[in-house]
């Protein structure tokens, strides 16, 4: 009877596998098309959760948990919502730099300041970056080591390569103080100054990296030239579930779909590393924002208040290391939501008014907080939800499965054929939503973290380079993980044995 009732269902997942031979990709009539039917079918499926799959209304421990499930799902769906919004449309600025690379050659080359930001890396991953740097083919080019480490044995290392030290006396507001460091000592040289470039010390650009974003700065409104970030290592799902040629890196969504996407709405950002900026514009706003431990994302939305924007160039122009281990992976997500979490509390956050944000920024904000926040809140619930109802009967869902079939799976079934067919093969179904269980509990501490305190929070960084021929177990995540599988086989052995429900 289900699959009697499921014909919707059916037909909607024909229909979308069907077209999708059909469809162009890079056509933003067939894009509009495909993101519209899945934006309609996640409306039909939250309506009929909102107005029919809700317990009866009252003072009851089943309304309130489920009220709020379905509070924490609407959210995550319109964070969903939102990025099938912006996947309507995508940009390929490739023919533009090849259009003006004749320009760039014809004039003489700009200057450009490479800063390398260092903390605490070891010295075969400096000096491949510093030696990939000093390769570059921009004729005018000087390359800085920003050392916040203070390490001796850099300063010699630097020498030998003939490229330039800077450190500093204290780690005052971290990365960006450190770049914002760097930028006070290259202004006091008395030189004009054009462009930097920043580098992450694991970040090894490719010799043609500054002349194709250069060419990009023939606009003088472009602030900011970023391009994606490629990784030789395998990040810690990759290699933990040895998927390396089966599944690409997390990342790899994300530079090559969505910022590609958000860039044909304007609405592109800087990423840090592989990144060329503007000096004067930069040094206008008073160098990178310390209000954030995303500086990144911040000084886009602070330059875009004074006129000048991003964009975004998808080519591999640089190489770096991933996270190896999960501890280094959860990190290093947990700060991207701590950072945003601050962004969307203070000056230029989404909601305050006469900031310089224009409406998609603003979408655009919106849609990032909710991804850190309500789509991991939700993660979290759908394992809890199953265990509450198991254990101690509360229903936070009331639902027949014809229902659920009827109108969850045509909204899944299409939503799933549509990010296939934008993102080819970048995303995969069950593979995506386990990478954002994994640090689902660290995010929301981090949500918590900036809501409370958004002032104040510090850098975490990202340890790279890391061994791991050998076996490590990250025992923290493992007992968390383990606690929700035997909450679940106690719930269902409770309910189905013990209750005699077998």
């Amino acid at each position: 009877m289900p699959l009697a009732d499921a014909w919707l269902s059916i037909a909607a997942g024909a229909v979308a596998i069907g077209l999708l031979v059909w469809l162009d990709r890079n056509n933003a009539v067939h894009r509009a098309f495909v993101c519209g039917v899945a934006i309609i079918l996640i409306l039909r499926y939250m309506s009929w959760r909102i107005f029919a799959s809700l317990p009866e209304m009252g003072f009851t421990l089943d309304y309130g948990v489920g009220v709020t499930f379905v509070v924490v799902e609407t959210l995550s769906m319109l964070s969903t919502t939102a990025s099938l919004f912006f996947l309507t449309k995508i940009r390929n600025r490739s023919a533009d730099v090849e259009a003006n690379l004749p320009w760039l050659r014809s004039r003489s080359a700009p200057r450009v300041d490479v800063l390398i930001c260092t903390y605490n890396e070891d010295r075969l991953i400096l000096e491949q970056t510093i030696v990939g740097a000093m390769s570059m083919d921009h004729s005018n080019t000087r390359v800085w080591i920003c050392d916040d480490g203070r390490r001796q044995w850099l300063g010699q290392l630097c020498e030998a390569h003939r490229c330039g030290y800077i450190t500093r006396t204290d780690n005052a507001h971290a990365k960006a103080g450190n770049i914002n460091n760097a930028l006070v000592y290259l202004y006091d040289l008395g030189e004009p100054l054009e462009f930097i470039a920043i580098l992450d010390a694991d970040f090894v650009p490719r010799p043609d990296f500054l002349t194709r974003s250069l060419a990009l700065m023939r606009d003088p409104g472009v602030g900011i030239v970023q391009t994606p970030q490629h990784f030789v290592n395998a990040d810690p799902i990759q290699g933990n579930l040895a998927l390396n040629g089966v599944w690409p890196d997390e990342q790899r969504y994300f530079f090559d779909v969505v910022m590609a996407s958000k860039d044909a709405w304007g609405a592109a950002f800087c990423c840090g590393t592989s990144s060329v900026i503007r000096f004067e514009p930069l040094m206008q706003i008073g160098g990178f924002p310390t209000d954030s431990v995303t500086e990144d994302y911040l000084v886009t939305l602070r330059l875009r208040a004074i006129g000048f924007q991003t964009i975004y160039l998808n080519e591999p122009l640089s190489l770096g290391l991933a996270p190896e281990g999960l501890k280094e992976y959860i990190t290093q997500r947990s700060r991207w939501c701590l950072g945003f979490v601050q962004i969307c509390l203070g000056n230029s956050g989404p909601l305050r008014l006469r900031n310089g944000l224009t409406f998609v920024d603003r979408i655009n904000l919106s849609e990032t907080f909710l991804y850190w926040s309500a789509s991991h809140a939700f993660r979290v619930l759908a394992l809890i939800i199953p265990v509450l109802f198991l254990l101690f009967g509360i229903q936070a869902v009331h639902a027949s499965v014809q229902d659920a079939i009827g109108y969850f799976l045509p909204a899944f079934i299409v939503q799933m054929s549509i990010m296939g067919l934008m993102t080819q093969g970048r995303v995969v179904p069950i593979m995506a939503d386990i990478s954002q269980l994994l640090a689902a509990h660290t995010v929301l501490k981090a949500v918590a973290a900036g809501l409370l305190q958004p002032v104040g929070q510090k850098f975490k960084v990202t340890a790279k380079g890391g061994n791991r021929d050998t076996l490590f177990v990250e025992w923290s995540l493992l007992k968390l993980l383990l606690g929700y599988l035997i909450l679940t086989i106690v719930a269902v052995i409770s309910a189905f044995y013990l209750d005699g429900g077998w």
